[in-house]
């Protein structure tokens, strides 16, 4: 199975406005078996405490080439940094989630069937190898290693379907404002 590639299309210091232009794309989505997954990298007992109670079955792992792990039972809260991930989550843990992660870098990914047919493009409907929506919050990138301030909204289409997400970003008012890149995973 292969990646995804994203194209960001808003980046904007508003939070809600992030969240509004995910709706927007959602609603133009097939979104049959919509579930979420979310990705963070922990540096504060505060915040892991918070995540861990959204998220209690999240698993994460030590950064820095260290060991600790979820996997192995061990405490996270003596590995900080920590990347720590959930899959497949329902979209109602997507706020309190948010509000978990307080400062620490994080994406948020909604996960569907398919994106819809863009016949000005070419392209028939969008299978769900490339049907993704990812905000970023307080990371500029997919891999959460350039910090930031803001928030950026990523659409994900196939390599091959690349003039989808110009197309996607025009239905809800917006234009791609950065390269497409692989999807991390």
């Amino acid at each position: 199975m292969s990646n995804s590639y994203a194209q960001p299309i808003l980046r904007t210091a508003d939070l809600s406005e992030g969240l509004c232009t995910v709706e927007r794309l959602l609603g133009i989505a097939d979104l049959g078996g919509l579930e979420v997954d979310f990705d963070v990298r922990i540096s504060s007992t505060r915040s892991l405490s918070a995540v861990l109670a959204v998220l209690p079955d999240a698993g994460w792992w030590a950064e820095g080439g260290r060991s600790g792990s979820s996997e192995r039972g061990d405490d996270p809260s003596v590995f900080l940094p920590i990347r720590l991930r959930g899959w497949a989550e329902a979209p109602e843990t997507v706020k309190p989630f948010l509000q978990a992660v307080g400062d620490s870098p994080a994406t948020v990914r909604w996960d569907f069937n398919a994106w819809p047919e863009a016949p000005e493009v070419g392209l028939g409907v969008g299978g769900t190898r490339g049907a993704f929506v990812t905000l970023c919050v307080h990371a500029r990138d997919l891999d959460l290693e350039e910090p930031a301030a803001d928030c950026t909204v990523f659409v994900h289409v196939k390599q091959v379907e690349a003039e989808r997400a110009p197309w996607l970003a025009a239905q809800v008012g917006l234009r791609v404002i950065g390269d497409l890149v692989m999807a991390p995973y």
